[in-house]
């Protein structure tokens, strides 16, 4: 079978339209993902911080963790950040970091034995295995389920699983003679996955129960209740009893198998005892029935899935086909083997001798509908795929069937494929003429057009069946002439269609011609190419024409335009946004033209937007010196961008700096700037920070970090991070944690804060970019002055900066410096 584009049949839209329409759907998604992309970053920044938060990795590292994690379970990215979200204690602080698997990655979900959620399989409370099994004799529950359980971690199919079983439970307390287990397949049959001590052709027989009522199985998956058999003649009068005329085994027990909250299998067990099974080993079974949970995952066991029926899939899929093709299920006999094939789903070109077509043959046998494939080569061809899967295809050979009552003999070809237990069987035709035919209707069924003949000499008008579709003309009215179609076209386009035709009969001269033709279902663009052929004199006596259907290209067209025009409006709106918060931002945060003395310190600033020409950052700084004689230093990063950006980062700036200027400590000024960013109208703003306060009578730096990076001090040479103190990024949590640290400034040391956009490249770990930087400050230490901090910045940042860099340089002169400035007053 070969795949086609997707496209609507009556139409028979052509290869260029589908162009078009795909253009116009990547419009139509840059125009969404522009209009959608402030609300979408803020969930994805603050998920992003929680897992930062939590396992101490990067912020691409986290990123990679959420997409990998959404592709997995199939939901999208968003989703998949508000489960993250979802998961934060209510009330409480983040979840302490769980060990990375690699450096500074983040760690894996699930429980210790990497599943999710690390669930027991059943309640160990109620049993207890306290010590090995004493003797063969007599063993008491909890000991048979502990030797279950450990002989069960051991097996790698479900053969041998039912085998295990029957080991197991042979002796007491259960007295088990023979384990069956059967898998629920998605169309509703269970298929027996693995037996023991039934025997081969009890097997067989019930290899494939179908989805009827009368069956222990079935009840069991159907409704997740045990079913206890314990009175064969009763039971007979209700269910279908596996064995010897229902009596080889006297009492059965069929439980239901739960993987994934489904049940997804029935474990039997059978039993010659004549004596109905107690409470206690009731409970036995159903604890082994737990167990086997596992086993199933573990030998690949098909899950319960959810959706259509097999039959109806394929059955879906064979009515979209133009030649015939079926699905055949085997049916067995007692002792297993295939006496015949039922007709599950068949196209609709698909016929038997009867004259029956399609889904007629629905449920009908192959040997009812095809008897003389009995013994032939196709039949052995079908025994051979299905027992194999290998794929069987057929030598040319003659087929008769019934057309209109009328037997016609066809010459076709068969290709076989398994599909399951089925088989999948399609027919080709091998008949020119029919051929043609056939590739004749397609052409114009996909180009969507169609042909018209008009004998100018009998008046004779013949039509393709496609014309009818295009003009959407009932075929009872038959064809209309050429000279009719004026009727149904537009005036606009009558008077030069008019000369066209005109000058097609009177000269002859070929016609090329675009109209507007108004149909029942609305006004259609058409093409009309038509030609004339003449007699022995030149005079037309023919016309050949074809019309074509262009309605979906020009509405794509249309679509087209529109869809740019909207683009552009967006971009102008989003120009527009960004150039007002640039002036914002300018505004709040003005850059200082050279180095700033702030108590014996000097101090350099460097802020480089990035190079979206879209998107204003939410980087800023601040140094200022306070009333008592220290210095407040603070750079931050408001996740997102726009104009709320800027606003949140004015909130923080201005916030911060008045809470520390009226005597509130880092750690407490940084609960407080938590707060604010959780009750903000939208409630989704995240920002890092690190806020400092420096004593210059004890050239003492007491500092506080939310979720940033850590400062780099560059001291004699050597450049060391400071050792962060505990702080989760604002805006993530109700109930955060921050501690704060010391470090005294020497003569001399130059202390770097920045955001993250200095380090951070997209695909590289987090600590690459650290060792960049570290690297850079050595080879290219910090000097003073306007412009000091360019050949640091010029060294770190890509050709694409992707992000906003803000860099605050802090330097201790040396003593002589030092002295020197005093003198001078500076």
């Amino acid at each position: 079978m070969t795949s086609e584009s997707v496209q609507d049949e009556k139409s028979g839209v052509e290869p260029d339209v589908a162009a078009l329409a795909k253009v116009v759907a990547k419009l139509r998604a840059e125009n969404e993902r522009l209009e959608h992309l402030a609300s979408t970053t803020a969930v994805l920044e603050r998920a992003k911080g929680v897992l930062m938060a939590r396992s101490d990795c990067s912020a691409a590292a986290a990123y990679e963790h959420l997409t990998r994690r959404a592709r997995t379970a199939g939901r999208t990215l968003a989703e998949e950040c508000w489960i993250v979200l979802g998961d934060l204690p209510q009330g409480g602080a983040v979840p302490a970091a769980r060990k990375p698997s690699g450096p500074r990655g983040p760690a894996a979900p699930g429980g210790p034995d990497g599943t999710e959620g690390g669930g027991s399989v059943f309640d160990s409370t109620r049993y207890t295995r306290h010590a090995p099994p004493g003797t063969a004799g007599h063993r008491t529950h909890a000991e048979v389920l502990g030797a279950v359980g450990e002989a069960l971690a051991r097996v790698s199919g479900l053969q041998e699983l039912a085998g295990t079983l029957l080991d197991h439970l042979a002796g007491p307390p259960v007295h088990a003679d023979a384990v069956m287990i059967f898998l629920s397949a998605p169309n509703g049959v269970l298929e027996l996955g693995g037996h023991a001590g039934t025997g081969a052709a009890v097997a067989a027989q019930w290899r494939s129960v179908p989805p009827v009522s009368g069956i222990a199985a079935q009840d069991v998956v159907r409704r997740g209740e045990a079913v206890w058999l314990e009175d064969p003649e009763r039971d007979a009068l209700h269910y279908h009893l596996i064995g010897e005329q229902g009596h080889r085994w006297l009492t059965r027990a069929w439980l239901p198998v739960v993987t994934g909250g489904t049940v997804t299998a029935a474990l039997g067990v059978l039993r010659t005892v004549d004596a109905p099974f107690d409470p206690a080993v009731r409970e036995l079974l159903r604890a082994v029935a737990r167990l086997c949970a596992g086993s199933l995952r573990m030998c690949d066991a098909p899950a319960g899935r959810t959706g259509p029926p097999l039959t109806e899939s394929v059955q879906a899929v064979f009515d979209a086909l133009m030649g015939p093709a079926a699905l055949l299920t085997p049916l067995r006999s007692a002792t297993g083997e295939v006496e015949d094939f039922r007709i599950d789903a068949a196209a609709p070109q698909s016929a038997d001798i009867a004259g029956r077509r399609g889904r007629q043959l629905v449920g009908l046998r192959v040997l009812e509908c095809y008897p003389t494939m009995a013994g032939s080569s196709a039949w052995h061809g079908y025994l051979h795929t299905l027992e194999t899967g290998q794929p069987y295809q057929s030598e040319p050979f003659a087929y008769e069937e019934v057309v209109a009552g009328v037997r016609k003999q066809s010459v076709y070809s068969l290709r076989v494929a398994r599909l399951g237990g089925s088989l999948v069987v399609c027919w080709t035709g091998h008949d020119t003429e029919t051929r043609q035919r056939e590739l004749l209707a397609d052409l114009q069924r996909l180009g969507n057009l169609g042909w018209t003949d008009w004998n100018l000499a009998t008046d004779a008008v013949t039509w393709s069946p496609q014309v009818y579709e295009i003009l959407d003309r009932d075929r009872s009215l038959g064809p209309m002439r050429l000279d009719e179609l004026p009727r149904h076209l537009l005036p606009e386009d009558l008077p030069e269609f008019a000369r066209a035709v005109q000058s097609l009969l009177a000269d002859g001269t070929p016609m090329d011609h675009l109209v507007r033709f108004a149909s029942a279902s609305g006004v259609k663009h058409l093409r009309v190419v038509a030609e004339t052929v003449p007699d022995a004199d030149g005079t037309p006596v023919e016309v050949h024409s074809v019309i074509m259907d262009l309605t979906a290209r020009r509405r794509a067209e249309l679509a087209l335009l529109e869809s740019q025009q909207a683009v552009l409006a967006q971009r102008n709106v989003l120009q527009t946004e960004r150039l007002v918060a640039a002036r914002l931002q300018h505004a709040l945060l003005p850059l200082p033209t050279q180095s700033l003395n702030l108590a014996d310190l000097r101090v350099d600033v460097a802020y480089l937007p990035s190079h979206d020409d879209l998107s204003v950052g939410g980087d800023w700084y601040s140094a200022v010196e306070m009333p008592d004689g220290c210095v407040l230093f603070a750079v931050g990063d408001v996740a997102g961008h726009g104009i709320d950006a800027v606003a949140t980062m004015a909130q923080l700036r201005f916030t911060a700096k008045g809470m520390v200027f009226t005597g509130s400590s880092l750690t407490g000024a940084l609960h407080r700037l938590n707060t604010l960013l959780l009750h903000t109208p939208d409630g989704h703003a995240t920002a890092t920070m690190v806020l400092g306060r420096y004593d210059p009578t004890e050239r003492c730096l007491t500092w506080a970090q939310a979720g940033h990076p850590p400062p780099l001090l560059v001291r004699q040479g050597k450049a060391e991070y400071l050792t962060p103190p505990e702080g989760v990024l604002l805006g993530a949590t109700l109930r955060p944690s921050y501690g704060q640290a010391t470090c005294r400034i020497e003569p001399g040391d130059h202390l770097l804060m920045y955001t993250d956009g200095l380090i951070e490249r997209p695909g590289e770990h987090l600590d690459a970019g650290l060792d960049r930087l570290s690297e850079a400050v050595r080879s290219v230490p910090p000097r003073g002055g306007n412009g000091s901090l360019d050949a640091l910045l010029a060294r770190l940042l890509p050709d694409e900066q992707r992000d906003d860099v803000c860099l605050l340089s802090v330097h201790l002169p040396p003593e002589p410096a030092l002295r020197d400035a005093r003198t001078r007053g500076v």
